[in-house]
Parts: C-alpha cells; sequence; structure tokens
C-alpha cells in the first residue's frame, strides 16, 4: 500500500492488513509506545470483543474501542497487556 498518512506505511492489498507507525502522541517510540502489535479484525464486534476479553485476562485500557480518525471507517481499540506490551484490534468496516 505505501505511507500511511504521516504516520508510517502499511501493507496490504485492498486495505491495511500491517501497520507501522509512529506514536499517536508525538512521544518517542518505545516499549509499549510504538512497539504496538495489531490484528486485523472482521467487523467492529470482533473488535469490541477483542477488547473485552483483554480486559477480563488482566490487561489494561490503551484506547477502547471506537472510531480512529486515520482513514475513513477506521475502528480500532488498544489494551496493553499484563507484560505491558502495547496491542490493538483494527477494522476498516462501515459502522454498525
Amino acid at each position: 500500500m505505501g505511507g500511511f498518512l504521516d504516520q508510517g506505511i502499511g501493507y496490504g492489498r485492498k486495505v491495511a492488513e500491517l501497520l507501522i507507525l509512529r506514536p499517536l502522541d508525538g512521544a518517542p517510540a518505545v516499549a509499549a509506545n510504538g512497539g504496538t502489535v495489531s490484528f486485523k479484525a472482521p467487523t467492529r464486534d470482533a473488535v469490541r470483543a477483542f477488547h473485552a476479553a483483554g480486559l477480563g485476562a488482566g490487561g489494561t485500557d490503551a484506547g477502547a474501542p471506537g472510531p480512529r480518525g486515520a482513514v475513513k471507517h477506521a475502528f480500532g481499540a488498544y489494551l496493553f497487556d499484563p507484560d505491558g506490551n502495547k496491542i490493538c484490534a483494527y477494522c476498516f468496516s462501515a459502522p454498525d
């Protein structure tokens, strides 16, 4: 795909399936801030389920499920796992 706004780069055939981005908060990219592992989800409900399951497994919220301004229909959720790693689930499906 190539450049992903001014944040980094996206890879995928039609939509981003792998994103490598700079931290949105402008802080330096360090462990758990810039080292995010993201998973493509099939639906917004799957993003919500990922977030709920992560919290239930001992993770902490790093961005509740909701729209993200990066691209049209971007919807994601972020967590810190119990070891402090930042993880995300996202999709680009139209609003429910």
